[in-house]
C-alpha cells in the first residue's frame, strides 16, 4: 500500500475509533446515516459512491475525496469513468476544484499501483 492510502486508513480508523468509542448517541446515529446512505437502493452503491466523489470535490473536502476514491476503487471505478466524475465536479465547482482534482490523480494512482 503506498504511503498517501496508508496515512490516511491508519489516520482516519484511529480516529474513528476514538469518537464512535465515547459512546455519543448523535454521533453512532451520523455514522450510521453515512453507511446506510451508500448501499444499494433506486441508485446502486456505485453510482452512490461517484456522487459522494464528486459532491465531495464540489464542497472541497480532501478527506472525502480519499474516502471516496477508495471506495470507487473497490468498485472497480475505471479510470476513464474518473476522468468524467472529475469532470462534472469541475464544472459544477468551477477552478477551485483543480487543485483538489491534482491531489486525487496522485491517491488514485496510488491506489492502481498497489495492484500492479
Amino acid at each position: 500500500m503506498g504511503k498517501l492510502v496508508e496515512e490516511f486508513n491508519d489516520y482516519r480508523g484511529r480516529m474513528n475509533e476514538k469518537i464512535l468509542s465515547a459512546d455519543n448517541k448523535v454521533m453512532k446515529r451520523i455514522y450510521s446515516i453515512d453507511t446506510l446512505t451508500y448501499q444499494d437502493g433506486a441508485l446502486s452503491s456505485r453510482v452512490k459512491e461517484m456522487l459522494g466523489l464528486a459532491t465531495s470535490m464540489v464542497l472541497r473536502c480532501d478527506d472525502c475525496i480519499k474516502y471516496h476514491l477508495g471506495k470507487c476503487f473497490e468498485l472497480k471505478i475505471t479510470t476513464s469513468e474518473l476522468f468524467e466524475i472529475f469532470s462534472v465536479a469541475n464544472l459544477v465547482g468551477g477552478t477551485i476544484v483543480i487543485p483538489h482534482t491534482r491531489r486525487a490523480l496522485e491517491y488514485w494512482e496510488e491506489l492502481n499501483e498497489q495492484n500492479a
